[in-house]
């Protein structure tokens, strides 16, 4: 009795430890693809779960930040949803590219074709983005998160340091340190590998050519022997016809 109370005490308060810890999986998050580095481009998903068990999730807002905004935001199609970028004029123009860029997107807004993502699955919508700013370390976008039962989420509370992560948390991408173009690097490294290419071709040459040259020799070789061998073998049968020719 008293291990079946244990056990049944045990998987209650697993039941519990799960219901207390899955909204804190269950919010709208932003993750990058690769590095997300200070001044440069990336590519980040949205990941959307599913946080209803009897409605699926029909529409996305992401809400890109004003005081960072991104002169290039370009969203990648995602099947089954349709998406709609809203661009704003900007307080302050931004300079890319040595062009001056007077609007910026400020929203990206999926609506699903058909059922949406449904309960006990998530979606990820890729976003190619730059580029990022150099005076900030993480950027703040806002979602909203609208079900089939018109119920709607806003996940807009922006988590601060050394505090709890709000209720509704807002999607945070942490930037890395900006990075060096790499250009001479890569261009020293194709540099050395072109050389390397280049000697390894050489000596694959010269060694054929000291092959080529060794097997010439030793033909010539041989068939100098022979020609040397027929000489002497034509020298004897001559001298014999001569000395047969003398006794008779």
């Amino acid at each position: 009795m008293k291990a079946s109370r244990i056990a049944a005490a045990g998987a209650i308060a697993g039941t519990a430890v799960l219901a207390l810890s899955a909204p804190a999986f269950a919010h709208v998050t932003v993750q990058p693809e690769g590095p997300a580095a200070k001044g440069g481009y990336a590519v980040v998903g949205f990941k959307v779960p599913n946080e209803r068990d009897d409605a699926s999730t029909t529409k996305l807002e992401i809400n890109f930040p004003t005081d960072h905004p991104l002169a290039s935001v370009m969203p990648q199609p995602v099947p089954g949803w349709t998406a709609k970028v809203t661009k704003s004029k900007l307080d302050k123009p931004l300079e890319m590219h040595g062009e001056q860029i007077t609007e910026a997107v400020t929203k990206v807004t999926w609506t699903a074709d058909g059922k949406g993502i449904e309960p006990g699955y998530f979606q990820k919508f890729p976003v190619s983005v730059g580029a990022l700013p150099e005076d900030t370390d993480q950027l703040v976008f806002k979602a909203i998160q609208t079900y089939s039962n018109k119920d709607v989420v806003r996940w807009i509370e922006v988590p601060q340091e050394g505090q709890e992560e709000p209720e509704s948390p807002a999607p945070v991408l942490q930037l890395s340190a900006a990075e060096g173009d790499g250009h001479g690097a890569s261009d020293a490294k194709a540099g050395d590998d072109t050389e390397a290419a280049a000697q390894n071709t050489a000596a694959d040459s010269s060694s054929g050519s000291s092959d080529s040259t060794d097997t010439t020799a030793r033909v010539l070789g041989v068939v100098g022997i022979v020609v040397g061998a027929a000489g002497v073998a034509y020298g004897v049968l001559a001298g014999r016809r001569r000395g047969t020719g003398a006794s008779a």
